[in-house]
């Protein structure tokens, strides 16, 4: 240190500190810790921050530079890559594999939350030109039950009822194939939930949950207006009602019959425990199929991953895909997958 100038003595100083955040990043996956939870928020930033730091250490030819490596290789390890750098994926056969897409539709009212009149029919007209075979709301529209935008799908499960005061935000599955059987996860003191589907496709049923967990309620005019100690005890507590409602999930699926598929709009990204709880052994599409970020929101410009297709490890994902439709403050995801059947 004392060989160092005053400043390298000053990049080091900062290197140290993100590089201790990156490190503590890499262990919120697998804490209960909400305190912690904001770290895995900023991963992207603190992998592109250390990224940094090696060419500057590399450019000033110091041993230093082991530093920002090492913490890079483990991050890599723990949490894997957030770009997959693959070609487009393949188009799948339609006739031997399931589409399946999920969309947070924002209630229809459009990307500026205006309620925009054209919002709904550029809606249906985008699903009926990708003919998904099923497809999972999240914040759905309930006034479009009655509607004909969905005639190419016989079955169906909102978690609406007309004539009863709804307290949740309203999930939807919409399906070609026949529900059997369905459900509504309440998450306590919430006004998120998820809902349930078991669906016979072909020669098996699959079991499909549509989530929604915790909103983080964050939006660039809103953060202004907030006190910045408010606002953090405001996040903490969202990062564990969303670590409960995860659990929720998790301890229902362990008591499914069939196999399980997870869709929805997380509220966090892929570094988060709610992330890791839910994934456990199941495929991530994006992760098995994707190209790109991966993104499905942005917060000031930039791009989070928080909408996932989760699917059996017994699967086959054979394709992903991110559409830019810009119809929601959310980008729909649909990926395709061939189920092995049982004789």
């Amino acid at each position: 240190m004392r060989k160092l100038s005053f400043l390298n003595r000053i990049v080091f100083y900062l290197n140290f500190i993100f590089s201790v955040s990156l490190l503590i990043a890499c262990i919120v996956p697998y804490t209960d810790s909400a305190s912690l939870a904001f770290f895995s928020l900023a991963v992207p930033l603190l992998v592109l921050v250390n990224f940094l730091f090696v060419v500057y250490w590399v450019l000033q030819r110091k041993f230093l530079v082991v530093i920002p490596i090492a913490v890079l290789v483990y991050s890599y390890v723990t949490l894997g890559s957030f770009v997959k750098l693959r070609s487009t994926s393949t188009k799948a056969d339609e006739n031997i594999s399931l589409r399946l897409m999920s969309f947070n539709s924002q209630g229809y009212r459009g990307k500026a939350n205006d309620w925009e009149r054209s919002v709904g029919d550029s809606i249906a007209g985008f699903i009926n030109e990708e003919r998904p075979d099923i497809i999972c709301f999240q914040e759905f529209d309930y006034k479009k039950i009655r509607s004909d935008d969905f005639e190419a799908y016989p079955f169906s499960f909102v978690d609406f009822e007309f004539g009863k005061a709804s307290e949740t935000v309203i999930q939807a599955i919409y399906s070609k194939y026949k529900i059997v059987d369905q459900g509504l996860l309440h998450f306590p003191y919430s006004d998120n939930s998820a809902v349930y589907a078991d669906i016979i496709y072909k020669t098996d049923t699959l079991r499909i949950y549509n989530l929604h967990l915790q909103s983080l309620r964050i939006r660039p005019g809103s953060i202004k207006l907030e006190r910045s100690d408010k606002l953090l005890a405001r996040l903490r507590k969202s990062f564990q009602k969303q670590q409960q409602q995860s659990e929720i999930v998790r301890n229902h699926m362990a008591n499914s019959p069939y196999k399980n598929i997870v869709v929805g709009d997380f509220n966090n990204n892929q570094f988060s425990s709610v992330y890791f709880n839910l994934k456990r052994d199941l495929k991530d599409t994006f992760i098995e199929a994707g190209s790109g970020y991966g993104g499905t929101i942005n917060f000031w410009k930039f791009p989070f991953r928080i909408d996932f297709i989760l699917v059996d490890p017994s699967f086959e994902v054979v394709g992903h895909r991110n559409y830019d439709i810009g119809l929601s403050d959310h980008d729909p995801i649909m990926a395709s997958i061939k189920i092995p059947f049982n004789k």
